[in-house]
């Protein structure tokens, strides 16, 4: 296994400056947030430009991009398959193996999405990449079971394990070990239940990174940890110094 900072860590920086403070912090690896909304690369410039968002990842300071974690919000059908295509193309020409996404809301029919996943399925590994479908809450991966499920009925497909939204959302914290064997990529901070506590400071919360660590080697996960403590508004507190708790932490478990 081995560590890597999410850009989300610095988002409310420009990538180059991003990647930058990164780079200070002794990562050498890089989980790329690629959101229309974000300050980050977008799906529809790299649609415009694949070769420049290539080059805008290369020029970093010594950082090697290992996933890249994707929000497409374009409404048009056809546009949001090319961007979908851009960034699979661009993950090829990076060497990123994972690309990580949402499942749509979990009120939206199943059979929809997992007709939709099987093409991008087919369409990303065309291009040598695994898709991953991130455990978040409001999605249908909400719930373990229909995690599972969804991997089940789409050949492929992989999970992006973010352990805290099965701790405050419906699963509230019940055991969802049976989804590690479905696991491609994780994401990691700190949490509690309760109100207002989905980013705690490290060593606060209630994740327990040991555990799930040493039962994903145990399933012969030798992957990606993405330190992703997200850089919000109005944070209680410094997020730096929480990201290099955590990467000291993580790297000490592996």
């Amino acid at each position: 296994m081995y560590v890597a900072c999410s850009t989300q860590c610095f988002a409310r920086y420009p990538l180059d400056q991003a990647m930058r403070m990164i780079a200070e912090m002794e990562f050498n690896k890089i989980d790329v947030a690629i959101h229309e909304h974000g300050k980050h690369l977008k799906p529809s410039e790299i649609a415009a430009d694949v070769g420049l968002a290539a080059q805008k990842l290369r020029i970093g300071p010594g950082l090697v991009p290992v996933a890249f974690s994707l929000e497409i919000l374009a409404e048009d059908p056809a546009e949001w398959d090319r961007q979908f295509k851009a960034v699979c193309r661009l993950s090829r020409l990076c060497a990123v193996p994972i690309v990580s996404m949402r499942t749509g809301a979990v009120d939206t029919p199943l059979d929809g999405v997992v007709e939709s996943f099987k093409e991008l399925v087919k369409v990303a590994g065309a291009d040598g990449v695994i898709l991953c479908v991130a455990t978040v809450t409001g999605t249908h991966t909400e719930d373990p079971d229909k995690a599972i499920d969804l991997c089940k009925r789409v050949p492929g497909l992989g999970l992006t394990l973010d352990p805290s939204h099965f701790l405050v959302g419906p699963n509230q914290g019940r055991s969802y070990d049976h989804v590690l064997p479905y696991v491609r990529h994780v994401h990691f901070r700190d949490t509690k239940r309760g109100l207002n506590n989905f980013q705690v400071r490290i060593g606060q919360g209630e994740i327990e990174y040991g555990r799930i660590i040493s039962q994903l080697a145990r399933q012969g996960y030798n992957r990606l940890l993405t330190v992703d403590v997200c850089d919000i508004p109005d944070s209680p507190f410094a997020v730096q110094p929480e990201v290099r708790k955590l990467k000291y932490l993580l790297e000490s478990l592996i």
